[in-house]
């Protein structure tokens, strides 16, 4: 897990890119546009919330390692 999600906000970052780039500013709610809108939404939603989950790894570790020290 100390791997898989740094590995994964990268591939979702790369994702994230890559829709960027398909976008048509021009006219972004029409046809291939659209689907990179909402791979764009999709991929940003992935990257906060494996960001979450490493947070709340990284509180519960910390919390774990107070409760052993005040044993």
């Amino acid at each position: 897990m100390r791997i898989a999600i740094p590995l994964f906000i990268a591939l979702a970052i790369i994702l994230l890119i890559y829709n960027i780039t398909q976008v048509n500013f021009d006219a972004p709610f029409q046809g291939n546009s659209s689907i990179a809108l909402i791979g764009i939404l999709g991929s940003a939603c992935a990257i906060i919330l494996l960001l979450i989950l490493q947070l709340s790894r990284k509180i519960a570790r910390k919390q774990k390692e107070h409760r052993r020290s005040a044993k």
